[in-house]
């Protein structure tokens, strides 16, 4: 068991119909990711070809803050509002597809823009999994 899914356990109060796996996948996935960003965005920067990897940096960054703050959202429960949540969740999904689509272009001579676009997918079906079962629990 994970920290995340023990501090889910120990919550003291209910976190309502949320699929508690989905959640704990979520928060871990979006912390995984704002690091290999952060990680992938400094290895850019020691490429000889930093120039050319300027936008590739920006969005590795971009998504590494989103990632962060969204598994920090997720990490609360008290005065929790879905609209905020989902609102959250819809644009790392955003920023995760733009950082993976990115990163994939470069690479075949980069290893660690394949590893981050890796982690970039991860995320965002993650995401998009928790946000799938987000809408089934508030239309029943």
């Amino acid at each position: 068991m994970t920290h995340i899914s023990s501090m889910l356990d120990t919550y003291p109060k209910d976190l309502g119909g949320v699929d508690r796996q989905k959640l704990a996948d979520c928060i871990a996935a979006c912390f995984e990711c704002a690091q290999t960003c952060t990680a992938c965005a400094d290895a850019c920067l020691s490429e000889d070809t930093v120039a050319d990897l300027t936008k590739c940096i920006r969005t590795n960054l971009d998504c590494a803050d989103i990632c962060a703050t969204t598994g920090n959202i997720l990490s609360r429960h008290t005065g929790y509002d879905a609209n905020i949540t989902k609102s959250v969740l819809e644009a790392c999904r955003t920023v995760c597809k733009a950082c993976a689509d990115e990163c994939e272009q470069h690479a075949q001579m980069h290893e660690h823009c394949q590893v981050c676009a890796e982690a970039c997918r991860r995320c965002e079906k993650a995401c998009d999994e928790l946000l799938s079962s987000l809408g089934r629990g508030a239309s029943e």
